[in-house]
């Protein structure tokens, strides 16, 4: 029975204010939880035991995945403090919960990696740890992974502005519990990427180029972006929704506008007559009034957007939100939650004090 461990306990800095009161691997994502899609992928694979690392806002994640996920059963470990990337790994060993091969997954990916076939080269090589690499086009955000004929991994590099290949850290691993037991030490914050990783190069770490889709959510373009291809039915099965739902609109909703494909409207939304939805996400109960624009940019559950109001591109406003009539929230701005956006005197508000809340006040 294949085990795997999701790593699920960060903060999502880079999608506030979204993560400020739903956890980042709980974001909707087309209509459901991301952590949902992920494990829909791993039960195509097999896997039937999941171990979920939680910290910031753990029991949301639970109450939104419970505690079974179709074939799989989910167990759930609470950092009690923030123990970086590798550190909960170890919180897991020392309460006997890893099985003696796991996978190892960052909560914040979209891939349709076979996850078989890199389990079949890691037994191959007899490896300690194997990395799933993915090709990126442009690897200076990313740490790069340059790997031998053999895959054995020669170095494990931080971003660099020349990196000496594309292939980047695709946050899917499998490791031995007996790997963790003496690469992780116990009792403090512990990183795969700066720490475990170097420290096993040229001792049985190993990466395998993966030919598949892969996409980190973790920023709101990436977000966007993933949205987008799930409607498309970019990745392979499981990871698509049904076809004929773009734009995808929930049960329930009310559109009377315009939304265009690459939109998600969720659960009691209303999309006013006049209203305009341009490749953008809507999650539930968001009001979209006469008039009003929101275009490449999510509005969070229960927000309300004005009369003749425009959301502009790459734009967030918060849960429980207001902007009002004639108000403008400028491309890249974020709406803390609850905040009240107000036209200013001409008619717009700067995205700078639109990031604030209290724009045109």
């Amino acid at each position: 029975m294949r085990q795997a461990v999701v790593l699920a306990g960060g903060e999502g800095t880079r999608l506030r204010p979204l993560t400020r009161t739903v956890p980042k691997p709980v974001v909707p994502l087309a209509g459901r939880p991301h952590l949902a899609w992920m494990l829909d992928w791993l039960e195509h694979h097999g896997v039937r035991e999941a171990l979920l690392l939680c910290g910031f806002l753990a029991e949301r994640v639970r109450e939104h995945v419970g505690d079974r996920h179709g074939n799989i059963q989910l167990s759930y470990v609470v950092e009690p403090e923030p123990l970086d990337t590798a550190g909960p790994l170890r919180l897991a060993l020392d309460q006997g919960l890893l099985a003696e091969r796991f996978f190892v997954l960052n909560g914040d990916i979209l891939t349709d990696l076979d996850l078989a076939a890199l389990e079949r080269r890691h037994r191959e090589r007899s490896a300690k740890a194997t990395i799933a690499l993915v090709e990126v086009a442009d690897a200076r955000s990313y740490g790069s992974v340059p790997i031998d004929e053999r895959g054995a991994v020669e170095a494990f590099l931080e971003k660099m502005d020349d990196p000496p290949t594309n292939l980047v850290n695709g946050g899917v691993y499998l490791l031995e519990r007996t790997t963790v037991a003496s690469a992780i030490a116990a009792g403090r914050p512990v990183s795969f990427e700066r720490e475990v990783f170097p420290g096993l190069v040229g001792k049985g770490l190993y990466g395998v180029a993966a030919d598949c889709y892969w996409i980190d959510i973790g920023t709101l373009d990436r977000y966007l972006e993933a949205t987008r291809d799930l409607l498309a039915r970019r990745p392979r099965p499981p990871l698509a929704v049904a076809p004929g739902n773009d734009p995808l609109i929930a049960a329930g909703a009310r559109v009377e506008g315009s939304v265009s494909a690459g939109s998600v409207i969720g659960a009691g939304c209303v999309v006013a007559t006049g209203a305009r939805v341009e490749r953008a996400v809507l999650f539930d109960g968001v009001r979209v009034e006469a008039g009003a624009a929101v275009v490449d940019s999510v509005t969070a559950e229960g927000a309300a957007i004005g009369e003749g109001a425009e959301v502009g591109p790459g734009a967030i406003v918060g849960a429980g939100a207001r902007v009002e009539a004639g108000a403008r929230v400028g491309a890249g701005a974020r709406v803390e939650p609850g905040a009240v956006v107000a036209a200013s005197p001409d008619g717009s508000a700067p995205a700078a004090r639109a990031a604030t809340g209290t724009a045109g006040q």
